[in-house]
């Protein structure tokens, strides 16, 4: 059931979060794992139609949102991290990943999430050169104002030893202008989809913001 859900979540993200925390389980399945992916069908079966809508655009900008539920899951405390990539007006790729070690803070937390963001920028970067297609100070928006200090401001290493030096390559492709980390309200985080249960109302305008609709 998982792996079929999960083959589904190549056109749905909606559905990417809540598939994704019922796959940490399926090595010791509980009862209530199963009601939960069942709950997830029933979603599904109400909402046939949905799916991704791409539209002709003459925009191909790249940015990206980065976000990080800290601490969000309850049997170990690591945190979850939520990244989506759009070219233009269309989503073109999305993560929802439990991250490999508990963070101390919600800004480290934030931190390895924009990372991992980064990173698949950099893969998106080289794979659209075959393209011809160059991308400088991608914007990758955060709503972590000390992520962002943390980013732009070398000076504050010493209170960052703690985070894995993997995660400060982030920092070094930001002063090379690859990258560039902008603030967003926490209001307009389109990855937030993707680290957290939503209200019903946030969840719609978010799915209504990537496109994910009724598809004719």
């Amino acid at each position: 059931m998982i792996g079929s859900l999960l083959y589904l979540t190549a056109s749905r993200t909606d559905i990417m979060f809540s598939v994704c925390l019922c796959a940490r389980f399926q090595s010791c399945p509980k009862v209530s794992h199963l009601i939960a992916v069942k709950c997830i069908i029933r979603y599904l079966k109400g909402t046939i139609g949905m799916g991704l809508r791409y539209l002709k655009t003459g925009q191909f900008s790249m940015m990206s949102f980065s976000d990080a539920d800290y601490a969000g899951c309850r049997v170990d405390r690591k945190s979850t991290s939520g990244t989506c990539q759009f070219l233009g007006n269309c989503l073109v790729s999305w993560s929802s990943k439990k991250q490999n070690y508990v963070t101390l803070s919600t800004a480290e937390a934030e931190y390895v999430a924009v990372g991992a963001c980064c990173a698949q920028v950099l893969w998106m970067k080289h794979t659209l050169l075959d393209y011809d297609l160059h991308y400088d100070h991608v914007k990758i928006f955060c709503d972590n104002t000390s992520t962002i200090r943390m980013t732009k401001n070398a000076n504050q290493y010493s209170k960052t030893k703690h985070i894995e030096i993997q995660y400060h390559f982030l920092r070094d492709h930001y002063e090379k202008g690859d990258t560039d980390i902008d603030y967003i309200s926490t209001e307009f985080q389109l990855a937030d989809i993707f680290t957290k249960p939503l209200i019903f109302n946030r969840f719609s305008f978010i799915c209504g913001e990537q496109n994910v609709c009724i598809i004719d």
